[in-house]
């Protein structure tokens, strides 16, 4: 098993991004706003407006400055090839700037990713 981890640089091709990744054989994946130390140095700062306890809905209005990192398991090593295919297709090439990065860790134990089951709702 392998942890892949995508710093998109285009948060407006998330949703574009995942169904490319489900295509590829991603059944779950987690996303998080992230912003790199380039565009802080900027003074391109993250909001402060956010409550102490924000809802789903104040990260939604997070400015669209924001990175995603998007974060997944992968079976093997061709689950990853299909999933670094179907990013490079949609951002262009991760060695060209403002694309992304992408990085694949192997994972040596995982917990809780076992069904045994039907999901909770």
């Amino acid at each position: 098993m392998y942890l892949v981890t995508l710093v998109l640089h285009d948060p407006d091709l998330l949703e574009e991004l995942l169904a490319a990744w489900n295509n590829a054989g991603v059944e779950d994946a987690t996303v998080l706003f992230s912003s790199g130390m380039g565009r802080m140095r900027q003074k391109q700062v993250i909001r402060d407006d956010i409550p102490l306890i924000p809802s789903l809905d104040d990260f939604y209005k997070a400015p669209q400055t924001l990175n995603r990192t998007i974060f997944t398991v992968a079976n093997d090593e061709a689950m990853v090839d299909g999933i670094l295919n179907a990013t490079q297709k949609l951002v262009g090439d991760l060695k060209n700037p403002d694309t992304g990065v992408m990085i694949v860790t192997p994972i040596t134990r995982a917990y809780g990713l076992e069904t045994t089951g039907p999901k909770k709702k």
